[in-house]
């Protein structure tokens, strides 16, 4: 825990032979962190849903197949 305080809020990275072995970032960091890569995931769904053909239906034909009973 001494090496993460000493961090001043920042990652810190652990060496082993001069080689970043594992590093250590604060949980609010890491948040922000996988928000992003959320947010990135969600960008490119969002990019390929644009491209996809779309089709124009009313909402009453969509709710009468969604509830539409099975033969």
């Amino acid at each position: 825990m001494e090496v993460a305080n000493n961090g001043f809020g920042e990652a810190v990275a652990i060496l082993n032979h001069n080689n970043p072995a594992f590093y250590c970032v604060p949980a609010d960091m890491y948040e922000r962190l996988i928000d992003l890569i959320e947010d990135k995931e969600l960008l490119k769904l969002a990019e390929e849903a644009q491209t996809e053909e779309t089709v124009k239906i009313s909402l009453n034909d969509l709710q009468a197949r969604v509830h539409k009973k099975p033969a």
